[in-house]
């Protein structure tokens, strides 16, 4: 009862700040909170200029931290805002005013032990980049390299902590009071941005992700991962190497610099394809903020803060679902819905399939360059009501990323399409994974990892014979005869098993 009272009043004090940027709109379309929406539009009645998505971004903003990564969340739900106003909050930056450098230097001091003398040579004060949860300074280590020290922002765990609670409250409020918005999984997304923030919350999470990335990547030279300093880093502290470099979007800067705009857009697309599909764990937040060309023409990332991971069915899934849109075979669209599971069984393929031609077609009728493929997810996730779809909460980050990368592309080669030109790499890759000879290997390796957990189970089956023979277990006579058939059935598998594995391994060598 008191948190629903405190939450209710937070609620009524967002709710005024929504109406004070006449953004009320997303409280009045779920329908929930009626008397606090009719009462705060009814005191504030503000005519604000700009699209909706344009003031519900602005109001967001004034809302703190919490409510930019809640807005930048909602940027990859077109199902529940619309199309116009999810662009505009893509647009929504983390950005907030610096705290300052004596604070940051408190925290580094107390995070690890030490006095920032003895930490680095010079540290400066005033912040490169500030961001609703740290900050980066500049600063010389004590053997002279220069290094990007991410300091933790001052009470943020705290701030997180209280919004995403209610957040969550209100994701519960949505669930009682609209049953049929329960497919949409609220709770779900919540509880992934709620995973994604206590991860940035802890900066050796960052610094692990950086190094896990540069693992994954370190055979492609043109795309370089800072290197972290572990004995500079704490839970609120991170430090890794300063690799500076022109803004990825700085078209005139990259040109003027000798560097070919498509060169960098391909090898940024190639790269991300790698991550996305080859790797299944990907840098969620690469807006040109991130994303900067060393004079070698190698791509820099950095903030490591959001990563994604995908399965290796469901990237399967995707790659296939992505050609069949840039090939226009709408009917394998529909079937790689179905065979996902992400399109119930007793729908229609047929009645899908024309709803994926009315969402591609007039995305892919326009110039190459305008082509989203974001969008076009996005586009697929308003017909959830109508095919009884669940939302994939795994999904929805990465359709934020190709959104966001998408813009980023534009911004470097207004021109080009990132995904045309990751086309016939991504052909390669899918002629690999559905080859013959790469199903047969699936196979073996699936019969390999079942052959070597025999022994477990054969153990867990004596001591079950053994149970059963001292009279610590009785069964029924119906399920003594039912487990000699399983017996039975056992044995034979197991010995097709081995004839399927040896065969495999012949035919591999």
């Amino acid at each position: 009862m008191i948190r629903d009272v405190r939450h209710a009043c937070r609620l009524l004090l967002i709710a005024h700040t929504l109406a004070r940027h006449d953004a009320l709109f997303p409280l009045e379309r779920l329908g929930v909170a009626a008397p606090i929406t009719a009462l705060t539009r009814w005191v504030s009645r503000r005519r604000e200029p700009g699209r909706p998505g344009q003031r519900l971004a602005r109001a967001l903003q004034e809302s703190g931290p919490s409510f930019i990564k809640m807005g930048q969340a909602l940027s990859s739900r077109p199902d529940l805002i619309g199309e116009d106003v999810a662009a505009d909050l893509s647009d929504l930056q983390d950005r907030v005013a610096p705290f300052p450098g004596a604070e940051a230097r408190a925290t580094i001091e107390a995070e690890l032990e030490a006095p920032i003398s003895s930490l680095f040579r010079s540290f400066d004060d005033q912040p490169v980049a500030a961001a609703s949860i740290a900050q980066v300074h500049h600063a010389v280590d004590t053997e002279g390299r220069e290094v990007a020290v991410k300091v933790l922002r001052p009470g943020v765990e705290e701030a997180f902590t209280r919004d995403l609670d209610l957040f969550f409250w209100m994701a519960e409020l949505i669930e009682m009071a609209r049953p049929d918005l329960r497919r949409l999984r609220p709770m779900d997304s919540i509880r992934t941005i709620a995973e994604t923030v206590e991860m940035e919350m802890d900066l050796r999470f960052e610094a692990a992700a950086a190094v896990e990335l540069a693992e994954n990547l370190a055979d492609d030279p043109g795309f370089r991962i800072p290197r972290v300093d572990w004995g500079r880093t704490g839970s609120r502290v991170l430090t890794t190497e300063w690799l500076p470099g022109i803004p990825i979007d700085d078209r005139h800067a990259l040109i003027s610099a000798g560097h070919d705009p498509e060169a960098l857009l391909a090898k940024a697309a190639e790269v991300f394809f790698l991550q996305v599909f080859r790797d299944g764990y990907f840098h969620a937040d690469l807006h040109a903020g991130n994303l900067s060309v060393r004079p070698d023409g190698s791509i820099v990332a950095v903030d490591f803060g959001i990563m994604g991971r995908i399965d290796r069915k469901t990237r399967l899934h995707l790659a296939e679902l992505l050609l069949a849109f840039l090939s226009r075979d709408y009917r394998r669209a529909a079937e790689v819905h179905f065979a996902a599971g992400w399109v119930p069984a007793h729908r229609s393929v047929d009645a899908f399939t024309q709803a994926c031609r009315s969402i591609a077609e007039p995305i892919m009728d326009k110039p190459q360059n305008e082509i989203s493929i974001a969008k076009l997810l996005g586009h697929l996730f308003q017909v959830t009501k109508t095919f009884d779809m669940e939302t994939q909460p795994n999904l929805l980050l990465l359709q934020r990323t190709m959104l966001v990368a998408e813009g980023t592309g534009r911004s470097l080669c207004p021109d080009a399409n990132m995904w045309l030109l990751a086309r016939p790499l991504m052909e390669h890759w899918m002629r690999e994974k559905f080859s013959p000879e790469a199903k047969l290997r699936e196979v073996a390796a699936d019969v390999r990892n079942r052959l070597a957990r025999a022994p477990e189970l054969l153990g867990k089956l004596e001591a079950g014979a053994s149970a059963l023979a001292d009279g610590a277990v009785r069964l029924h006579p119906d399920t003594i005869r039912a487990i000699r058939r399983d017996d039975r059935r056992q044995s034979m598998i197991l010995i097709w098993a081995t004839v399927i594995v040896v065969l495999a391994l012949i035919v591999l060598a």
